[in-house]
């Protein structure tokens, strides 16, 4: 499904709740295997942060899309991940999202 008809509503029903269950499932499979799962590649610009931890801000979107009810998880090319969607997502959420350092 191409991100232009993707309805944008769909990341505005993504939780908190959902978000913190994405996180651990990432911890739990470990970057590489989380990333691939879904087919993510690392995030280019923004990073979600918690407790000193950095993840994947798109992937962990992605992921938290199937802790809803009767949803999948999102793939890579379903939305954007930059600042004016998941990674605001995140912020409106109240998690601390990180512009990535080059390196």
């Amino acid at each position: 499904m191409a991100s232009s008809t993707f309805p944008s509503w769909t990341l505005n029903e993504i939780t908190r709740s959902a978000i913190l269950q994405a996180v651990a499932e990432y911890d739990r499979l470990g970057r590489d295997a989380f990333l691939e799962r879904d087919g993510f590649g690392p995030s280019r610009s923004y990073l979600l942060e918690i407790e000193g931890k950095e993840y994947d801000s798109k992937a962990i979107v992605g992921a938290a899309h199937g802790y809803l009810s009767g949803r999948d998880p999102l793939g890579r090319d379903e939305f954007s991940g930059g600042k004016d969607h998941a990674a605001k997502l995140l912020s409106d959420l109240g998690f601390e999202v990180v512009a990535r350092t080059a390196g």
